[in-house]
């Protein structure tokens, strides 16, 4: 996506408003996400160990940044690009019960990510998970959950418009679902990121299911990793983002692999080799507990909920010189 300047552009807030505002934002967004979720916040690690596999290999060509340590001679560490795996493994080392989860603050490196008005190299979210019963692994655990992230950013939104009424970004009053077959079915001729934007500016709030297998076209909506999200419970939580024109991922989510899928989905991409790793032994084992987690942007939450038209807005990171230039021309100020 080529940087998109949205025409009279307007912030309402001045950049020390503007960061009042996210710290407010991220502030009370994480203590009622964990009250309503029932997780409790602990700290994650910024890098993992490669051997241990925990790290998310995400679409599985981006590059994590890594590096030695001269305490461990013949390890490669890894920045985490999400904290999928790691938060798995926690919930089975700190015991936590069904019914009970954590959350916490990750924040990753994504060298490869071309920076946009959405991306950046620089991610930080809300990384949650919660452990289920093996019998909760079902549609309508995962769309209980999804209402319940959407109750907790509808309560933001009114908390935003009592604080910054002329800043406020309006969301839609719920959200629908759909999975990508259905998507795909809808609109034929369309590419997946097409068809996102058609069915989010028709219904405002859209979860698009079962993302990661292939379609009946032959090809994944989207690409993800096969050893944390089971491909046929999980989805994407997107909002119609009027400012530019397009749907603007919030969350990605889902219930997570159990011996059978993990099996199925790692022969499916090929990677058997992820086998030999300590996480990946231990799932297939049977050694740890079933559960259902995901991401939230916390900067893309602060720039739905504000209106913001460029993620650098909202969040501080390093950006093209040409971009940063245009950019202030349209009163858009990257931190």
């Amino acid at each position: 996506m080529a940087l998109m300047i949205p025409e009279n552009y307007d912030p309402v807030l001045s950049v020390r408003e503007t960061q009042e505002a996210i710290k407010f934002i991220r502030d009370l967004f994480q203590k009622e996400f964990g009250r309503q979720m029932n997780l409790e916040r602990v700290s994650a690690p910024l890098f993992v160990s490669r051997s241990s596999g925990l790290n998310d290999n995400l679409n599985g060509i981006e590059r994590p940044v890594s590096f030695d340590m001269l305490s461990i001679p013949g390890e490669t560490v890894e920045v985490v690009q999400s904290l999928a795996k790691w938060k798995r493994f926690a919930l089975k080392r700190y015991g936590y019960k069904p019914g009970e989860g954590i959350y916490t603050n990750m924040n990753a490196i994504r060298r490869d990510e071309d920076p946009d008005n959405l991306h950046s190299c620089y991610v930080d979210q809300w990384d949650w998970e919660r452990v289920i019963r093996r019998e909760d692994r079902t549609r309508e655990t995962l769309e209980d959950t999804v209402r319940r992230i959407y109750m907790v950013i509808k309560h933001m939104q009114h908390e935003v418009w009592y604080k910054y009424p002329n800043a406020v970004y309006r969301l839609p009053r719920e959200i629908s679902f759909i999975t990508a077959e259905e998507l795909l079915q809808r609109y034929p001729d369309m590419s997946p990121k097409q068809r996102e934007n058609a069915i989010t500016k028709e219904y405002g709030a859209v979860f698009i299911e079962q993302i990661g297998d292939r379609l009946s076209n032959g090809e994944p909506h989207d690409l993800r990793a096969p050893d944390y999200d089971d491909w046929a419970l999980n989805g994407d939580i997107l909002f119609w983002f009027e400012p530019l024109q397009c749907a603007i991922e919030i969350s990605s989510m889902g219930i997570r692999v159990s011996e059978e899928s993990l099996a199925e989905q790692l022969e499916k991409a090929d990677c058997q080799n992820r086998r030999k790793f300590t996480y990946h032994k231990m799932l297939l084992n049977g050694e740890l507990p079933y559960t259902i987690g995901g991401g939230i942007g916390q900067s893309r939450l602060c720039m739905l909920l504000l209106g913001r038209a460029h993620v650098g807005e909202v969040q501080a990171s390093i950006w093209p010189e040409e971009m940063r230039r245009r950019c202030e021309e349209h009163n858009m100020i990257l931190l």
